[in-house]
């Protein structure tokens, strides 16, 4: 998209859709931001993995997609887990490992799931979700609905052999499924020009007959609209589809990770793209946001996030014999679980 067409309004987005994709970009930030913050004062354990620049891809995917629609996501999955409706309050108290986190506080921040909303599983396993949200959309198919499954994943991970089986399988069967490789050009340490000679992401899967194409990952608008059209062939039964969103992390592979490896005037450039502010200037430029309504978003979500904070410290602490729960599901000859929740056998 050039320069020129990114400054015209929208015809195919409202005010409304447009302010909502902005002020979940800004949620999302706000998010990591204050997460990273109690992170470092020792209030959430574990690792903490931020996509602080990489808004736009799961937000212009998120808005082109149903509630009863599928994805899977990753280590870095906080921007696609809200993006698709998680709350800010269960999010928070799942960092904290608290019973009232989506996984009662035993997932953490990598392993957030959510089937009512279709997150069925960020995880921690590099590649993991893909061929599980295969499976989602060969589901789909045999069930006879219109849902579509979306599988985020990084560039680190189309290095792995279940990338390479999950596109093959998806064309084959031609399910609905929607890769979006978030490639923010390093996977942890290895910059994406080391990981295959002449990588190029968009011929590697049109090499399995998936229609693809590669997007600027840092204007949403250029994300929605790309994966609008993916959802409308998925929907129609014309099969997968596979987007690469060019992005970019604005810090290291985790909380406490430098960044060494990443060059300061490549960092500077990339800056000078972040996607929210290109959506701000343009909603101002387009008369559809002022400073005070710019002001209020910001201390709406502020006023979100520390609730969302207070809501998880005020959370019940698991017991240690809960961590036995949840660990089989018991179902009948039929695939139909006999229970709720099962203790272990």
């Amino acid at each position: 998209m050039d320069r020129k067409n990114q400054e015209e309004l929208p015809s195919d987005l409202t005010k409304e859709q447009l302010l909502a994709m902005y002020r979940k970009m800004q949620l999302i930030r706000g998010f990591e931001g204050t997460a990273k913050k109690y992170f470092e004062a020792g209030e959430i354990g574990g690792f903490l993995h931020l996509s602080v620049g990489q808004e736009a891809v799961p937000v212009g995917t998120c808005s082109a997609l149903r509630k009863d629609d599928y994805i899977t996501s990753t280590h870095r999955g906080h921007g696609d887990v809200l993006s698709k409706g998680c709350e800010v309050k269960r999010m928070f108290a799942e960092l904290y490992g608290r019973t009232d986190g989506y996984c009662k506080g035993k997932g953490g921040s990598m392993h957030i799931a959510d089937f009512s909303q279709g997150i069925i599983g960020a995880n921690g396993i590099v590649s993991s979700g893909i061929p599980i949200a295969v499976g989602a959309a060969l589901s789909i198919r045999m069930r006879g609905t219109d849902q579509v499954a979306v599988s985020f994943f990084g560039d680190g991970a189309t290095a792995e052999g279940s990338f390479h089986e999950a596109l093959n399988l998806a064309s084959l069967w031609q399910v609905p499924v929607i890769f979006v490789c978030q490639n923010n050009l390093y996977a942890l340490s290895q910059p994406w020009s080391h990981s295959a000679r002449d990588g190029n992401l968009v011929e590697r899967a049109q090499s399995y007959h998936i229609p693809a194409e590669s997007v600027d990952g840092m204007d949403v608008i250029a994300v929605y609209r790309s994966v609008e059209k993916a959802v409308d062939r998925a929907r129609s039964g014309d099969g997968p589809t596979f987007i690469e969103a060019r992005t970019y992390r604005f810090m290291g592979h985790y909380v406490g990770d430098p960044g060494a490896y990443m060059p300061e005037e490549e960092q500077e450039e990339w800056r000078k793209k972040d996607a929210i502010a290109k959506l701000r200037r343009q909603l101002k430029m387009w008369g559809y946001l002022t400073d005070k309504v710019d002001e209020q978003i910001a201390t709406d979500i502020e006023a979100e996030l520390q609730d969302g904070i207070e809501y998880a410290r005020s959370s019940v602490i698991p017991e240690p014999r809960e961590a036995l729960n949840d660990v089989y599901v018991h179902f009948d000859y039929l695939g139909r679980p006999l229970k709720e929740e099962s203790n272990h056998a």
